[in-house]
């Protein structure tokens, strides 16, 4: 379902308005045909609060229409910018900024939106932003952050659920992350965009969605460099030196896996178009280890045939470039069919596996040791179950396991599954799939 979000509309309706809606999915045929995907999420969000560094308007191409988004859109209006959403487009005029606090009422409902922190105290000398709460797969520390800012010159404190930082001003540093956080790598980078002098992360994150970040950072007036490598370099300018731009956004890599790993699952045969191959490269080879065969077609074209059942694995998720653990677990949808036994370990959440249950419904047969590892033997066949996702990967991975499975699933807990795919059924649809929305 595309979601159509008034700007009057908040958050909680958002999220009530898919809260008992089901996919159904009768499986067993294997998908055949190519689709297009979708802007990176992961990307947009973030490129959405870096807007809020500039005293102009700026514009955003290729945003996928998501929950999260229009959650975003309703953070940033709450500061006083205006935003407009329409054709993939997001327009956002930050001239008139007036508010240096984002609520808990806004913040709670996802995490992406403490992100703010570190443009709103570059731009205004302030701010006050709401921790950001629990997470369904695990606890996602801000330490870093603030240890971040600090280094910067910005003076924090927690108190009563609230980040508050104020900095006169803010200087650059030398910041070593002690793991390379894409959240305060983010944090940080778009800080230090207006900081006096150099700032140097090292281990930072080197996610595609970072390089996306930095390119739209260099295209409103910022100086950063070495972005998607272990060490980034950001030179501060002054504020009047930021200006208005048009930003494109990166392909989604996660949709794009989730697709990849459906075929594999189902045994089809399917085009990506729109996609990055360079992004996937780590998932293009756990793939081939499968059995699946991979052909880059064009810069921006794969083609994934799966004409076999897959063949058992290992699979350790690690920071980018590695086994990403947003893909973790779709492609457990894929081996609990797989012939033999495999193996996935999870280093970066501790709490992963909640999809585990409802696959087991199905009637995959899988062992956890503590929250780290999943010993998978694989099955004949799944079958078609009631199952309710937890989180949005779980929502993917359980949805691949019903284009599978023998019967009708019938997935629930849609609100997870609208944050981060566009129009994922009709997609589906489009590739052969019986699957429908009710």
């Amino acid at each position: 379902m595309s979601l159509d979000i008034k700007q009057t509309e908040s958050p909680e309706k958002v999220i009530s308005a898919v809260t008992e809606e089901h996919i159904i999915i009768r499986g067993g045929r294997p998908l055949e045909g190519s689709v297009t995907i979708s802007g990176a999420k992961n990307a947009v969000l973030k490129m959405m609060a870096g807007a809020l560094l500039v005293n102009d308007i700026v514009v955003l191409r290729n945003v996928p229409n998501l929950t999260d988004v229009n959650m975003m859109a309703e953070v940033i209006r709450y500061l006083g910018a205006k935003v407009e959403i329409a054709n993939n487009e997001v327009t956002i005029d930050a001239r008139n900024l007036t508010e240096f606090e984002a609520p808990y009422e806004l913040v709670s409902q996802f995490r992406a939106s403490f992100v703010v922190l570190g443009p709103l105290l570059a731009r205004l000398g302030q701010a006050k932003v709401s921790l950001p709460g629990g997470c369904a797969i695990g606890e996602r520390r801000i330490d870093l952050h603030e240890r971040g800012l600090r280094q910067l010159g910005a003076e924090i404190s927690i108190e009563h659920g609230y980040v508050n930082a104020t900095a006169s001003k803010l200087i650059g540093s030398r910041i070593y992350l002690d793991r390379p956080s894409n959240g305060a790598t983010e944090n940080i980078m778009l800080a230090a965009i207006l900081a006096e002098g150099q700032t140097i992360i090292e281990n930072a994150a080197q996610d595609p969605e970072i390089v996306n970040l930095a390119e739209f950072c260099n295209a409103i007036g910022g100086k950063v460099a070495g972005a998607g490598t272990y060490q980034i370099v950001i030179d501060g300018v002054r504020r009047e030196d930021l200006h208005g731009a048009v930003v494109g956004t990166i392909p989604d890599r996660l949709e794009a896996g989730t697709f990849m790993l459906a075929v594999l699952a189902t045994q089809g045969e399917i085009t990506l178009e729109g996609v990055y191959p360079h992004h996937l490269y780590s998932l293009i080879s756990k793939m081939a280890d499968i059995g699946a065969e991979i052909s880059i077609l064009a810069p921006s074209i794969i083609k994934v045939t799966a004409r076999h059942k897959a063949r058992a694995t290992d699979v350790t998720t690690q920071p980018y470039p590695a086994f990403p653990t947003d893909l973790q677990a779709p492609i457990m949808a894929v081996l609990v069919g797989a012939s033999g036994t495999s193996i996935i370990t999870e280093t970066i959440y501790e709490n992963r596996f909640m999809q585990v249950a409802e696959l087991r419904r199905m009637g995959a047969e899988i062992a956890l040791t503590g929250n780290s590892a999943a010993v998978i033997k694989g099955v004949e066949r799944l079958t078609g179950a009631e199952v309710q996702s937890s989180d949005l990967r779980a929502a993917a991975s359980l949805i691949i396991a019903g284009l599978a499975a023998e019967g009708v699933t019938e997935v629930g807990g849609l609100k997870h599954l609208d944050r981060g795919y566009e129009n994922l059924e009709a997609k589906f649809r489009a590739l052969g799939a019986d699957i429908y929305r009710r």
